[in-house]
């Protein structure tokens, strides 16, 4: 046996089943980060999903109580669009059913208004002052930020180029 192997501490599934239901407290998690860490830990695939039940079952795990908690915290700490929101929650395996609830949880007014904020800190002039590249480039950002298209360009004033 190697030094790695030696070191990596096997969990009994009662044990993990405890520790679970701590790294579920802390903050709400998702089934499948769960099921990585329950892994992690050395269980096997039957004592994972019993533990995964257990966890359910207790409400120390609950999907869309994740999801809706998720949405909000990436909205309002990080700022992000819908659509990066909704990429990062496919990413942990989350139904789109449940994304389309959590997704309810965004004030649409709030929305808007968490874009105009941006663009106001992103840029020091007014919109029209804005050059061509200018422009392009805070398109390309709020686009990464996970805005829609649609919505940036109504919100720059402006729906088919970005000449101003």
């Amino acid at each position: 046996m190697d030094e790695a192997s030696k070191k990596k501490k096997v969990l009994t599934p009662l044990a993990a089943l405890k520790k679970a239901e701590s790294y579920c407290a802390y903050q709400e998690r998702a089934q499948q980060e769960v099921r990585d860490k329950l892994y992690d830990w050395g269980l096997h695939m039957e004592d994972v999903e019993q533990t995964i039940s257990k966890l359910i079952e207790s409400n120390f795990l609950n999907e869309e109580r994740f999801a809706k908690a998720y949405v909000l915290g990436k909205f309002r700490m990080q700022g992000w669009g819908k659509i990066k929101i909704v990429q990062q929650l496919k990413l942990k395996r989350i139904s789109k059913p449940l994304i389309q609830i959590a997704l309810r949880e965004i004030d649409l007014d709030d929305y808007e208004a968490k874009l105009t904020g941006i663009i106001e800190k992103k840029i020091d002039k007014p919109i029209a002052k804005l050059s061509y590249q200018e422009r392009s480039k805070l398109v390309r950002y709020l686009m990464g930020k996970g805005y829609e298209t649609d919505l940036i360009f109504r919100m720059l004033g402006n729906r088919d180029d970005l000449d101003g």
